[in-house]
């Protein structure tokens, strides 16, 4: 029996859960042709509310094509033209006489090419014959809007792991280029193509898009709701169900408040219980399953620790015990973090480092449960 846990791979159709509202929300942004930037933490549901939004545009009829660019690895401007060359000709080309034509077509004039022997080695479909420059740059960006102009057909460009352009050298400067491409982009007739920014860093994205305030007004950002705990307790006790099991509805919404919402985690803890329990899944049950959860990311836990300089793991021990005034003076002293002025630059080290966050209040909040939850009972021992 296949299980109703999937937490390894983003869901659709029945096994996703909740967002309802945000799966309209997004659909009717793509529907429109505006472009999206998900700003959530990692392994909070972005690629499935996606997708879901995509799977709910295709019962509807809506014609489109996705392109999807990972830029999991990808630190230069130039190694991303290539890529979403070859993601946006895929979509719209199937063979090397139309990848030619279509770099011949919209790509004259430039550094680009389709080489032959390239592909064959590389399955590469755009190369280089020279360095970039602005203009390659500025013609890369036109080519989905250029060959999708005047087409039935939506194109759809899901930038995968976004925030690593910022590593680029010039990435400010490609950010700029980027804009004023996408403000031109209504030159091309009505709007066909769109991208999707997402990322799994947090802090990184909303450095972007909400505080340097790059694509301003040219991006919707949406942060995706809050799924709520009766729901997800719900889902997941049905899942049970399906598997024959029973669980405490009280002791399954304290999982649901555990891992705040976290889709990934709370059903991975799911699929432990399942596989430890063949009846009634009891208290004990669950606690062995959620060590087994820890144990699994510990050694990352660790390693995030080990990361950290002294006054860093002093000013964490404050968020996680609920402090927000670090820059007062009983503050200072009771965490040891030398003066008010270096809290400035050991909140920016945690932020940096994808451990904190802070609201528009300027409240911090761990980002990831699990971790909280590890470094609070584990790490700093605290009690309640």
């Amino acid at each position: 029996m296949d299980s109703p846990f999937i937490y390894y791979k983003y869901v659709t159709g029945k096994n996703f859960v909740g967002r309802r509202k945000d799966v309209t929300i997004i659909s009717n942004f793509l529907s429109q042709g505006e472009n999206v930037a998900l700003i959530a933490p990692a392994k909070s549901g972005k690629m499935s509310l996606l997708q879901q939004s995509l799977y709910q545009m295709k019962m509807l009829h809506r014609n489109y094509v996705v392109a999807e660019v990972s830029l999991l690895d990808v630190r230069t401007v130039q190694e991303f033209l290539l890529r979403l060359g070859d993601a946006v000709i895929r979509t719209c080309a199937n063979t090397p006489g139309e990848y030619t034509r279509a770099v011949e077509d919209h790509l004259q004039g430039t550094h680009f090419v389709f080489d032959q022997k390239v592909f064959a080695d590389s399955d590469r479909i755009v190369s280089l014959n020279w360095d970039i420059d602005k203009d390659d740059i500025q013609a890369m960006l036109r080519l989905p809007y250029k060959m999708t102009a005047g087409g039935e057909r939506q194109l759809y460009i899901v930038l995968k792991e976004f925030q690593n352009l910022s590593f680029a050298p010039d990435a400010d400067e490609f950010f700029k280029i980027f804009e004023s491409v996408m403000r031109e982009s209504g030159n091309y007739g009505r709007k066909q193509c769109c991208f999707v920014f997402m990322g799994s860093q947090l802090n990184a994205m909303k450095e972007i898009f909400t505080e340097r305030r790059f694509f301003y007004r040219l991006v919707e950002i949406f942060v995706p709701s809050e799924i709520d705990e009766k729901e997800l307790k719900d889902y997941v006790s049905k899942g049970f169900m399906v598997t024959g099991k029973v669980v405490d509805p009280e002791l399954m919404l304290g999982a649901c408040r555990l891992f705040k919402g976290n889709v990934h985690y709370l059903i991975h803890f799911a699929a432990i219980c399942d596989h430890l329990s063949r009846g009634y899944i009891m208290e004990s049950v669950m606690m062995d399953a959620l060590e087994m959860l820890i144990s699994i990311h510990e050694p990352r836990f660790l390693g995030m620790m080990a990361d950290l300089t002294t006054f860093q793991v002093s000013l964490l021990k404050a968020v996680a015990e609920g402090c927000t005034k670090f820059s007062s003076a009983e503050v200072v002293r009771r965490y040891a973090l030398s003066s008010s002025a270096n809290v400035k630059r050991l909140k920016d080290a945690l932020i940096k480092k994808e451990i904190v966050t802070f609201d528009a209040e300027d409240i911090p909040h761990i980002i990831d449960p699990l971790f909280e939850y590890w470094v609070k009972k584990r790490y700093f021992r605290l009690v309640g």
